[in-house]
């Protein structure tokens, strides 16, 4: 069986977490990510900057540096499990899904369903499910891909295993999934078992890594098996090829182009 080709990209979340720290925008993301060795962004709504309502100028920046839209990212105050804002969620995705149809292939990623209030887990969980499958609804009359990045950071609803099956059980076939290394380690989970079982939602992969206590590291050196990961996502049906390093380790927090340098340089002395 043909394998499919891989193509390494990287996300703008390893400068978003600098939060005030970082003062620069969307051109200096691109310049750095493309001196880094990437031929990819996935780019996320805080990061955008000025191109927000301009998708033609920031496909002319993108060719300019030698890079393709992977994913457009967003996220919401309403963690996606407030029913009282599903109607603005819902007009958000609209309006990103028309920015995005202006990049043939890239998708949309959406947040974490976040815990934001009291209330059932279930009750959330049905929420963030009626979310998700309606944004992936207006994807299907925009021509683009919706999928959902889970995460371990504060108060996310979908974290270890029985999270994400309660999640993908609300799920319509059409959404899809970003599996994202770091977060499922985080979470607990055997990553092997939890990839083979939702392998037909893959879409594309964040990969990152951490230790052995959960804490962020620079990607090959903490307990990631990224050839293991690689192997596994490259026979999901709908994988398109599109591997994003992402970053969030203290080094990353010091100098974020010199961390993603090195870590698409690890990616090539593994042999990707």
């Amino acid at each position: 069986m043909t394998q499919t080709a891989l193509k390494i990209g990287c996300q703008t979340f390893t400068w978003e977490m600098l939060g005030d720290g970082w003062t620069g925008g969307p051109d200096d993301l691109l310049k750095a990510i493309a001196q880094g060795g990437y031929a990819g962004i996935e780019i996320t709504d805080t990061m955008i900057g000025h191109y927000a309502d301009k998708p033609q100028a920031f496909a002319a920046a993108l060719a300019g540096h030698g890079l393709a839209l992977v994913s457009f990212a967003f996220g919401s105050k309403s963690g996606f499990t407030e029913p009282s804002l599903l109607s603005a969620d819902l007009e958000t995705a609209r309006r990103w899904a028309d920015f995005v149809a202006h990049f043939p292939g890239a998708l949309i990623s959406m947040g974490s369903a976040t815990v934001m209030s009291e209330g059932a887990r279930d009750g959330k969980f049905d929420v963030a499910a009626e979310v998700y499958n309606k944004a992936a609804e207006i994807g299907c009359r925009t021509g683009v891909a919706f999928a959902v990045h889970p995460s371990s950071h504060h108060n996310t609803l979908i974290f270890t295993r029985a999270d994400y099956d309660a999640l993908f059980a609300r799920l319509e076939a059409n959404v899809g999934w970003v599996p994202d290394t770091g977060h499922i380690l985080r979470g607990g989970q055997d990553i092997d078992d939890t990839l083979a079982t939702y392998r037909s939602r893959i879409r594309y992969v964040h990969l990152k890594d951490v230790d052995a206590a959960g804490d962020w590291a620079m990607l090959g050196a903490g307990v990631c098996d990224v050839p293991a990961v690689i192997a596994s996502v490259r026979q999901g049906p709908q994988f398109n090829g599109w591997i994003v390093v992402e970053e969030e380790s203290e080094e990353a927090g010091r100098d974020p182009a010199s961390a993603v340098a090195r870590n698409r340089e690890t990616m090539r002395r593994m042999g990707f």
